[in-house]
């Protein structure tokens, strides 16, 4: 997930000030959410397991801490109809905890892109996330987002345009359906009220589709616990 740094940092804040009671390690207590299990299945690899049951779950998001109540890092953004994650490769003797949400919102429609050449790029930082202003009234509290426009505007860069319709929405979710493929995936977080990014695509999107999701976040599950092995 290619996520914009102040904005992941920004979810992560507000999914640390969201915590969970869990029965395998300490946690703030909060609203009943996904019921989440850890296992050391090799000594630096855990595995995740939860039952789902949020109907109206358009994702999950994985996270997790290695302190009791510490700044979660965001590990994935999930299909909703994925129930298990590996945590692989991790450092030895070492607490982790984790925790799970449904992410909730409507998606635009999706629009398909085909990188084309370009010479050059943009002059400053293309990339950048903006919030161009927009004084129309939003008629939803997560309305789909429309008009969504790319701009191919470099070798290997998009730019993206939409209308916001969003008046409460945690932020946005840019993501991505490569040609071959049938998920689309996460492949960056913006703050709610922007309403143009730019992406550096990976090789395997000069050909793909790309839809923009309004969302918030459902009840956290248990915070589950597990210390790795190892030397």
């Amino acid at each position: 997930m290619r996520a914009v740094p102040a904005a992941l940092a920004a979810l992560v804040s507000m999914l640390t000030a969201c915590g969970s009671a869990g029965a395998d390690g300490p946690a703030d207590e909060g609203p009943a959410g996904p019921d989440l299990s850890a296992e050391l299945v090799t000594p630096t690899d855990i595995a995740l397991r939860w039952r789902a049951g949020d109907p109206a779950a358009a994702a999950y998001v994985v996270e997790f801490a290695t302190e009791p109540g510490g700044r979660y890092t965001i590990l994935e953004f999930l299909p909703p109809d994925r129930t298990t994650f590996t945590h692989p490769d991790l450092i030895p003797r070492t607490p982790f905890y984790y925790r799970v949400r449904p992410v909730h919102g409507p998606p635009s429609s999706p629009v398909e892109v085909t990188m084309t050449p370009v010479e050059g790029a943009p002059p400053g930082d293309w990339t950048a996330p903006r919030a161009v202003p927009d004084d129309r009234a939003r008629p939803e509290r997560l309305g789909a987002p429309t008009n969504l426009t790319a701009e191919v505007v470099a070798a290997d860069g998009v730019r993206f345009s939409w209308t916001d319709n969003a008046t409460a929405e945690a932020g946005f979710l840019l993501e991505s359906r490569p040609a071959g493929t049938e998920e689309f995936r996460v492949v960056a977080v913006l703050d709610p009220d922007v309403n143009t990014v730019g992406l550096v695509t990976l090789p395997e999107e000069r050909v793909a589709a790309y839809r923009l999701r309004a969302y918030e976040l459902g009840p956290a599950s248990n915070v589950a616990h597990r210390t790795t092995g190892g030397p």
